[in-house]
């Protein structure tokens, strides 16, 4: 996955604050084993770093070209 544009960027953080409620959820959810909450925990937290850091890149990115630009 990788934003490319704006138009992005504000669903991939809507989706990134939904899997930190599912994360929330899950941590206080007691049903299941144990084993089972710790790779629904994994997981949702592997699926929320890639997104942060999705959106960490492309705001990166965006920067570096608002200042070329300024520069140019």
């Amino acid at each position: 996955m990788s934003l490319n544009s704006l138009s992005e960027l504000e669903p991939t953080r809507a989706k990134l604050r939904l899997l930190e409620e599912s994360y929330q959820a899950a941590r206080l959810d007691a049903s299941g084993t144990a084993h089972t909450r710790e790779i629904e925990l994994r997981s949702l937290r592997q699926f929320i770093n890639q997104l942060k850091e999705e959106i960490a890149r492309f705001e990166s990115h965006e920067v570096l070209q608002t200042e070329d630009a300024l520069v140019s």
